[in-house]
């Protein structure tokens, strides 16, 4: 039998009690609404910090001022080097203007690149990129001399590479022959260091987005020098990859989650360098396949013949008999690595240079790689619009256009 004031006690402890569980349901929810918007917060404060820190890079000091006036040349100087941009002097053209060969009045044997009007370009976006470019100092980079910025003139100033580019050599029958096996092994590494100072070793994390045979510029000695980042994107030291709702690039070098979602990486200029190993190991442009609706594009058919225990099959014949068969596999092998599918599968470029400068290091067993065909020719897919992605979006900022530096000069039609 219970009293009435022990009635009364129970029933106050019972008030009490769920009075605390509300309390504390209510403390509970507040403090989950306060770690969402602490997130929240976190990931605004990152990538306010990201952006800054990319947007205080671009932006000129005193310094980078005094530089780029020293790096500026007046239109009369650039006509006079190329004669009055003689069509004799023309050496390339493209949708961003023409490339005339020079001489300036030291001597110096340089590429002049004339923006067209249409380039879209303002004059501080210009000099801002200017002052990027100019800050690219590798041996296997294609290195920025100079610019002429008068009236509506924009001229660009690069150095004059005499041997053209990749293709050139590596895809016509004859001129192919200058690429022995040796040869063609020290361009691959020179790629890899140039990708390396791009991805990890400059001031800024760059994302090439274009890299392909024409896009290599070969030097007096047949060294390689990466050119054209017209479509290349500067990221922060922190960031490795963006999403952008313009695609643009070349079918067959583009990875699958950028050609298919916009996603662009350090892994996927990663993808175009495989691409470019295995046309250097096999002298073969991935677009020359056959167009059919059975046919298979290189990367599907080199990694049949590996599969099968046949990758020496797979060697130009143009390269004969004086080859190192332990660098060829090894090729193909790095080469069949860097276009796996998965990005997180695919070697970093550090990776990549540490396994061709070390025969000890023992490589990962390649998978099937991702399955494209190339029903389009280069002419046709300079640049692919596509809707923008359902995924997030990562802003960058950038000095023009999507490009966030400008392209040097190889990406045109030779004469």
């Amino acid at each position: 039998m219970k009293y009435p004031s022990q009635k009364v006690g129970e029933t106050l402890l019972k008030e009490y009690l769920k009075d605390l569980s509300l309390a504390a349901l209510i403390a509970i929810s507040l403090i989950g609404v306060a770690i969402v918007l602490l997130i929240i917060a976190l990931v605004f404060l990152q990538r306010r910090s990201r952006r800054r820190y990319v947007e205080m890079a671009l932006k000129p000091t005193v310094a980078e001022i005094s530089m780029a006036e020293s790096l500026q040349y007046s239109l009369t100087e650039i006509q006079i080097a190329t004669n009055n941009f003689s069509v004799d002097n023309k050496i390339g053209e493209g949708g961003f203007g023409r490339v005339y060969k020079g001489v300036l009045g030291n001597g110096q044997e340089v590429a002049a690149k004339r923006l067209s009007r249409s380039s879209g370009q303002g004059a501080e976006e210009f000099k801002n990129e200017i002052l990027v470019v100019a800050k690219l100092q590798h041996r296997n980079l294609v290195r920025l001399l100079g610019f002429c910025l008068e009236g509506e003139e924009k001229i660009l100033i690069y150095e004059f590479v005499p041997n053209k580019s990749l293709d050139y050599f590596l895809f016509d029958p004859e001129n192919k022959r200058s690429l022995n096996w040796s040869r063609r092994y020290n361009i691959i590494g020179g790629i890899a260091k140039g990708l390396l100072y791009l991805h990890k070793d400059s001031r800024l994390r760059i994302v090439h987005r274009d890299l392909k045979a024409s896009n290599i510029l070969l030097d007096g000695n047949m060294s390689p020098k990466i050119a054209d980042f017209g479509m290349a994107k500067i990221c922060g030291v922190d960031q490795s990859e963006g999403n952008t709702n313009r695609i643009a690039g070349t079918f067959g070098y583009m990875a699958p989650e950028y050609m298919r979602r916009g996603q662009f990486s350090i892994k996927s200029d990663v993808f175009s360098f495989g691409v470019v190993i295995l046309e250097m190991v096999t002298g073969k442009k991935n677009s020359s396949f056959q167009q059919s609706e059975d046919s298979e594009d290189l990367v599907s058919y080199v990694w049949k013949h590996w599969r099968r225990g046949e990758s020496l099959a797979l060697l130009d014949s143009s390269i004969g008999d004086s080859f190192a068969e332990n660098e060829v596999i090894q090729c193909i092998q790095l080469g069949l690595l860097c276009v796996e599918e998965y990005v997180s599968k695919r070697p970093t470029v550090a990776s990549v240079v540490n396994m061709l400068n070390s025969s000890s290091v023992t490589l990962p067993t390649p998978r099937r790689p991702a399955v494209f065909r190339c029903h389009e020719t280069e002419s046709m897919v300079e640049e692919v619009e596509v809707e923008q992605s359902n995924t997030e979006r990562i802003s960058i900022p950038s000095s023009v256009n999507e490009a966030t530096i400008t392209e040097p000069y190889p990406r045109w039609r030779k004469k």
